[in-house]
């Protein structure tokens, strides 16, 4: 595995190669899509990305969550050869093949639970999310769908129904659809004074209770989506409690309870799957990102009589499960298993989590440090005592970290998250190596406490 070759001195982004690319991408591709960094990938190894200029760059972003197994598994890409020297895309709908069976089988066994599961596959996240909400309603025969603030569900028009932030995921962009609805979820570094841990659950539960008193009958709705661990929402993690809680008021009243584990899962939380550690079994699972080593292919994998309430043709896409997404789903699988990276993510996580903590001892604006696993978070604030969201200074470290060889994104509904989505194949030397450039540029930034 490559080693990083840290340099002190700040990167030139972009580079000259890097600028007349720039260039060309600002010419003939929309603003809309965003980049966080301002340079372009020439290779990737592992947890180490090689700019167009040469400049190599620690990856704790991992493509969004993408790369759990890390960029360019050896056994990933020699299965892409060797799928690509047999034949790319019939098209699971005109004739079939035996990789897109193998992956449903292995996603069937590894999801929570040993009842009699089925899945089936598309191509992202939100369309995986679409088509959960589809099965429900087909299933229980039900409009309403329930999310929760700050989770993120995707960018098409029921996901982004669902999802709970409005710059830059939905301003100007409605309407949105009908029958969704946003239920409140624990946030216990932002709960009333006086008020524990518990009572933020109780009253989270209270309000859901009511909705159904208030708003929209308990026996009128399909389902309610959740993230076990937020992800885009701030990496919020709640309690075993109230999410059992939340699943015991859905099976009561026959309503489908859909974990969405499209950031969460293959391994991040330290579990394959992040429902595990909070002792539920969802009726339906939504997953993606690092399903297939960066390749586009989703799953929804749930029980069997409910993924089969929608009839031959009612659900599919012609490029969902695509040869190369099950090679390499399958291949990363594997990886997860016989590298066992779930305990890996528990090693990454204790060590990114005690560096911050000492970090927070540190500087006055680390206002919280939480997660699950590798998949951790720190909260910048500009007062400890009034918590007010420190935007400013979570941009100023992402780009800081870039000019040093660190790629970091931030997350959070008041965008002032700092996120750690590191491949879980990342080398100590270069998870250790990344966490003193961060340090290195908050002490550029932060205040010291005295």
């Amino acid at each position: 595995m490559k080693e990083i070759k840290h340099q002190q001195n700040a990167f030139q982004i972009p580079g000259p190669v890097g600028e007349k690319l720039l260039d060309r991408r600002n010419k003939h591709i929309p603003k809309g899509p965003f980049n966080t960094a301002q340079t372009f990938a020439a290779n990737a190894d592992g947890a180490i990305v090689t700019d167009v200029d040469g400049q190599e760059f620690i990856d704790f972003a991992g493509a969004i969550g993408s790369l759990n197994a890390g960029h360019c598994p050896p056994k990933v890409v020699k299965a892409l050869k060797d799928q690509i020297e047999k034949f790319l895309h019939p098209c699971f709908h005109v004739m079939m093949y035996e990789s897109y069976i193998e992956l449903a089988e292995k996603l069937n066994h590894y999801t929570p639970g040993d009842h009699h599961k089925k899945t089936f596959f598309l191509n992202s996240g939100a369309e995986a999310v679409e088509n959960a909400v589809k099965i429900a309603r087909k299933f229980t025969g039900r409009k309403a769908i329930l999310s929760f603030e700050r989770g993120f569900h995707g960018r098409t028009y029921m996901a982004m129904s669902l999802t709970s932030k409005v710059k830059p995921y939905k301003y100007q962009f409605g309407p949105f659809v009908a029958d969704t609805y946003k239920m409140s979820y624990p946030y216990y570094y932002r709960k009333p004074d006086g008020m524990t841990d518990e009572e933020v659950d109780n009253e989270c539960i209270r309000r859901l209770k009511t909705f159904f008193l208030s708003e929209v009958s308990a026996d009128e709705t399909a389902a309610v989506i959740m993230e076990p661990v937020q992800g885009e929402g701030g990496f919020v993690v709640p309690s075993k409690r109230f999410i059992k809680q939340v699943k015991e008021i859905c099976d009561e009243h026959g309503i489908l309870f859909i974990a969405d584990e499209v950031q969460s899962g293959f391994g991040r939380t330290g579990t394959l799957f992040a429902s595990e550690q909070f002792d539920i079994i969802p009726d339906m699972m939504t997953m993606s990102k690092s399903i297939a080593a960066g390749l586009p292919i989703s799953a929804v994998t749930g029980r069997a009589e409910i993924m089969d309430s929608p009839g031959i043709g009612e659900i599919g896409g012609t490029y969902g499960g695509s040869p190369l997404g099950c090679v390499a789903a399958n291949e990363v699988m594997d990886m997860m298993i016989e590298e066992n990276l779930p305990e890996r993510a528990n090693q990454i996580g204790k060590q990114v989590r005690e560096r911050f903590l000492k970090m927070q001892d540190r500087f006055e604006e680390i206002g919280d440090v939480r997660g699950l696993g590798a998949m951790m978070a720190m909260e910048l604030v500009t007062n400890r005592e009034t918590k007010e969201p420190n935007k400013q200074l979570t941009q100023q470290l992402i780009q800081g970290c870039i000019k040093r060889g660190l790629l970091i994104m931030g997350a959070g509904l008041y965008g002032n998250v700092i996120r750690i989505l590191s491949p879980l194949v990342i080398t100590d030397e270069q998870l250790h190596a990344g966490l003193g450039i961060l340090e290195s540029v908050m002490e550029d930034h932060g205040t010291k406490r005295r």
